[in-house]
């Protein structure tokens, strides 16, 4: 595993608020010449703690206006049906996110549509790809804060 020290920190900061900015200017922001910067950029890649590069995009001006999260509840919990829950949620690119929880829920899940028929369509197609024992959704009416930059 490879330790994290302060300039790795700078740069990792750096990269999550702009990933496309050039070497140079991130050498600069974290006191490094280019190729110093270009090989630590690499190291962290190598390592798997930097996992890839992404645009953000505004969901409202694409069309997808409706945030939902899908509780969901099964009776099945052997391994085939994971796998098969799995596959079917990767396979949908309006979800993303799915995640195993503690207690009283089993799953969560994250999704992005344009409005509740899109979400339908979403439930539907999820329902005919894997049983579920109960789905409930919430909608979201106002998003306070998204990010994917972690902290650190």
């Amino acid at each position: 595993m490879h330790e994290i020290d302060t300039i790795d920190r700078k740069i990792l900061g750096a990269l999550q608020r702009d990933a496309a900015q050039s070497l140079d200017v991130l050498g600069a922001q974290v006191g490094l010449s280019r190729n110093a910067c270009w090989r630590r950029v690499r190291i962290l890649e190598e390592a798997g703690v930097i996992t890839g590069r992404i645009a953000t995009l505004d969901a409202s001006k694409l069309g997808l206006s409706l945030t939902v999260f899908m509780q969901v509840r099964t009776n099945a919990h052997a391994p085939d049906w994971l796998k098969k829950f799995s596959a079917a949620t990767k396979a949908m690119p309006e979800i993303q996110g799915v995640y195993r929880m503690s207690g009283d829920l089993d799953y969560l899940i994250r999704a992005r549509v344009a409005d509740m028929a899109g979400y339908d369509r979403l439930y539907q197609r999820l329902i005919a790809r894997v049983p579920l024992s109960d789905v409930s959704a919430s909608f979201v009416m106002e998003e306070i804060k998204e990010t994917s930059q972690l902290p650190f």
